[in-house]
């Protein structure tokens, strides 16, 4: 073998690690809801505890970037059309939906009760309400049966706003997204899209473990933790037994919910909710 020739294929063999990165994909990400906000200008959809999904005509990936290792059944039907949505098991189910579509070998029994509920569509022009009855027509055309939309609504007040959500949390929702009807696609944190929710919340990352009493002896008491802004609290609620036993590492990433915030900002009643792996 020639010295040029093992030399370019060095550098293949160099290079596949770095091309291997997945880059993550640029998505709407949203604001939280505040009264002032002129609830008639928004088409309002029930917020889904799922695992957010970006199919780009190709390939189903993670908004981390990371391909999503679906069945090759699920996706061979999808439109080239890029999608934005949620892979959904149902209201309260996140946990075992997690454990389905980040297995490197999908079961296909498993993904059976799995959904694709569609919200956006990437690049595409026109205003949300008219991407949105794009949507609609997709579905329909793609004729499958996880393939869904989200449906959107209109409200005509906060206070009808106010009773919608009341009736989804009961239900065992999560809350609501709002997003603007005359908003042309944008990527990025915009106010174009809100959430809205009995409780906040927000990430962290792990920077100790605080050990149980009692009943919890031997186990995970609190997780101590870091905001972005560099605020530090425990999180000692909010977990299963197993996760006690077996907390959330060190520098990983957790989501947790709370409801406001104190005068020092710090959030008050913080709650664990799950590790983010994606």
């Amino acid at each position: 073998m020639s010295g040029l020739l093992r030399a370019l294929l060095l550098g293949v063999v160099l290079a596949m690690p770095v091309m291997a990165i997945a880059e993550a994909p640029a998505i709407l990400l949203a604001e939280v809801y505040r009264d002032q906000i002129d609830v008639t200008r928004y088409l309002v959809s029930e917020k889904l505890d799922g695992v957010r999904a970006i199919w780009d005509g190709e390939r189903l990936r993670f908004r981390s970037g990371r391909e999503i290792k679906a069945p090759a059944w699920f996706v061979a039907g999808l439109p080239k059309t890029p999608l934005d949505g949620e892979l959904w098991l149902g209201r309260g189910r996140f946990e075992v939906l997690s454990g389905i579509v980040r297995r490197e070998q999908p079961d296909d029994a498993e993904w059976r009760a799995v959904r694709y509920m569609i919200f956006e569509l990437p690049g595409a022009q026109g205003s949300f309400r008219e991407r949105a009855a794009a949507i609609r027509q997709l579905v329909r055309q793609a004729k499958l049966p996880w393939l869904q939309e989200i449906e959107q609504f209109e409200v005509p007040d906060r206070a009808s706003l106010q009773k919608r959500l009341k009736s989804v949390v009961q239900g065992g929702g999560e809350g609501l997204m709002l997003h603007r009807a005359d908003a042309a696609y944008e990527t990025g944190r915009s106010d174009t899209l809100l959430k809205l929710k009995p409780w906040n919340d927000a990430e962290a990352v792990v920077i100790g473990h605080l050990p149980g009493k009692g009943k919890y002896a031997g186990m995970l008491g609190a997780l101590r933790v870091r905001s972005a802004d560099g605020r530090e609290f425990s999180l000692g609620t909010g977990f299963t037994d197993e996760q006690r036993r077996n907390p959330p590492a060190i520098g990983s990433e957790v989501t947790y919910r709370y409801r406001d915030l104190t005068t020092r900002g710090l959030p008050r009643f913080a709650s664990f909710m799950r590790l983010r792996g994606e």
